[in-house]
């Protein structure tokens, strides 16, 4: 039975044909409506769910406890979490460590099955529940919650089995005669951390979820505010076949646990969504650790944005309302809490007047209110601190000279974090909610002179750290043009007329550079490639008679 996993390759496997997981609609009296509700109904009914720490298959249950509570109504919480410690962390690696030799070596075929599963039991067994998890945990409307815990997780996992199986089908392209080059894929050689955020559900569960598929062992932290979607993912995971100490669970002190991490020598990789300060502070960290790593490490990252629209006087009126029903879309859904988020917009002067009716009419509609309640287009902010630091940039919005809000910018934290859909206009272009990042629904308008577009487009480059998302509305190809090379380094997702967030699986790899990142583009195969050290194999077929070269004799 000791040989029972050693597995005769016997054919070349070809994986199910991938597209992107279908999105449901929730329409009122829809299959899917009724069957969000019920699992939103039993969710709340329930209470909060205790959740252990997962090492090894075992569940720990530490009795150091941290609460997540339900943004919506901030005194009600989703779930109990018993916290990691340096020890804990300790054993986790080891666990890992001792897992990854039988993990890696594991078919190709198999490792690919245990991902596809998950997505079809996503799909289908466990779609609505990580859904409501997502809703009262999180934040998220339906579209919102659907958009990203469901559709986007299955792509994730289903694309990234198809980029993995494209990569290993890459080898040398020449043989010289007698010889047979190959390349090997090979897990990192060590552990990964993976630190996921609370604003999508799909991140947390791609962070660990990519570098195991490539074959490594994966430590992942969860967001404090999003530990109950993160569970019920892990949890589907090992339902998926996922073997205990290839993937642990550790949600606990950032700092502790982290630091646990990076201070291991056998640490190879930090997968990172989050703020750009932390990101920072970990790569210091890993840096000054350099010279006690059994080899370099990979450090993968997206942290923040302050992205962009740009609007070009070459648009039309219907151009122009197209913008502002992009920009609502674009800065306000989920609250504006999304790394892409549209926070400031250029306006050129001769259409401000048409682009602040449209804004103003459509932003009259927006409902916002608890998750659960279906008719919201917004919801909450995920926590005090968040309220708070938002709360903040909006006073000083108030306070300013230079600025004036002309729509919301109410807050009430009596129930839920709730903030108002924000619109400033400020005629300073480097005020401090057009340079900062915010993370809610704060939007800034700067008004610019029609014939100055060269020069905006370098103040949309020189005005913050960033380099995220933007997009551009134009009408004319030339202006098209024009601008995209002008705006070339200012985001590494880049749009034309449409808004700055919404990038899908396999269809726009997501990631930017400058402040904003590493720029390794989640939804692709340069992801993965991160997560590989390749072998490079060289087989000799014929004997040679003797050392020297032709050239060797006179």
């Amino acid at each position: 039975m000791s040989n029972a996993l050693q597995t005769p390759s016997l054919a070349h496997f070809k994986l199910p044909a991938i597209e992107n997981e279908p999105m449901k609609n929730y329409a009122p009296g829809s299959t899917e409506r009724k069957l969000l509700e019920e699992a939103l109904t039993a969710m709340r009914a329930e209470g909060p769910l205790e959740v252990p720490v997962v090492i090894n298959g075992e569940k720990i249950y530490t009795g150091n406890t941290a609460e997540q509570f339900n943004p919506s109504e901030h005194k009600k919480a989703v779930c109990k979490f018993h916290e990691a410690d340096a020890t804990l962390i300790k054993k986790a690696i080891e666990g890992a460590m001792a897992a990854k030799a039988q993990w890696e070596a594991l078919p190709f075929n198999d490792r690919v099955a245990v991902f596809l599963k998950a997505a079809d039991l996503l799909s289908s067994k466990y779609r609505y529940k990580i859904m409501a998890a997502t809703m009262l945990g999180q934040g998220k409307n339906i579209w919102q919650a659907e958009i990203d815990a469901a559709a986007e997780l299955c792509d994730f996992w289903r694309f990234n089995c198809k980029y993995a199986e494209e990569m290993y089908h890459i080898q040398p392209p020449k043989n010289a005669f007698g010889t047979w080059n190959r390349t090997e894929y090979r897990g990192l050689d060590g552990f990964v951390l993976a630190v996921s955020p609370f604003n999508f559900t799909a991140i947390g569960g791609n962070l660990p979820s990519a570098p195991a598929l490539m074959g490594n062992v994966v430590l992942w932290k969860p967001s404090p505010s999003a530990v109950l979607s993160n569970y019920l993912v892990f949890e589907l995971l090992v339902e998926a076949g996922l073997p205990p100490g290839v993937i642990q669970f550790v949600p606990g002190p950032a700092e502790e646990v982290c630091a646990a991490a990076i201070g291991h020598p056998e640490f190879s990789s930090l997968h990172y969504t989050g703020s750009t300060a932390v990101f920072r502070k970990l790569w210091k960290d890993i840096g000054n650790n350099i010279d006690k790593y059994t080899s370099y490490p990979r450090v993968v990252g997206e942290t923040g944005g302050k992205n962009y629209h740009f609007l070009h006087p070459s648009l039309d009126t219907q151009g122009v309302r197209h913008a502002a029903l992009q920009t609502i879309r674009g800065a306000f859904e989920f609250q504006g809490q999304k790394c892409s988020a549209c926070s400031r917009v250029y306006v050129p002067q001769s259409q401000f007047g048409d682009y602040k009716k449209f804004l103003l009419e459509e932003h009259a509609k927006i409902k916002q209110g608890p998750a659960h309640e279906f008719e919201h287009f917004m919801g909450p902010v995920i926590n005090r601190f968040a309220f708070d630091k938002i709360k903040g940039y909006i006073n000083h919005a108030i306070s300013d000279p230079d600025s004036e809000v002309i729509a919301g910018g109410k807050c009430d934290d009596s129930v839920g974090y709730f903030i108002e859909p924000t619109v400033i206009v400020t005629k300073n272009p480097l005020a401090k909610t057009m340079v900062e990042e915010i993370f809610g629904p704060v939007t800034t308008i700067y008004v610019y002179e029609d014939h100055k577009v060269e020069d905006t487009c370098k103040l949309i480059k020189d005005t913050t750290q960033y380099g995220l998302t933007g997009a551009i509305f134009a009408r004319d190809r030339e202006s098209i043009v024009k601008c995209s090379n002008l705006l070339r380094q200012t985001a590494g997702n880049f749009y034309i007329n449409d808004k700055c967030t919404g990038a899908v699986v396999g269809q726009q790899p997501f990631g930017g550079g400058r402040a904003s990142g590493t720029n390794d583009k989640a939804g692709s195969w340069s992801l993965l490639v991160r997560f590989v050290s390749t072998r490079s194999i060289k087989e000799n077929f014929v004997p040679i008679d003797d050392f020297l070269y032709p050239s060797n004799f006179l």
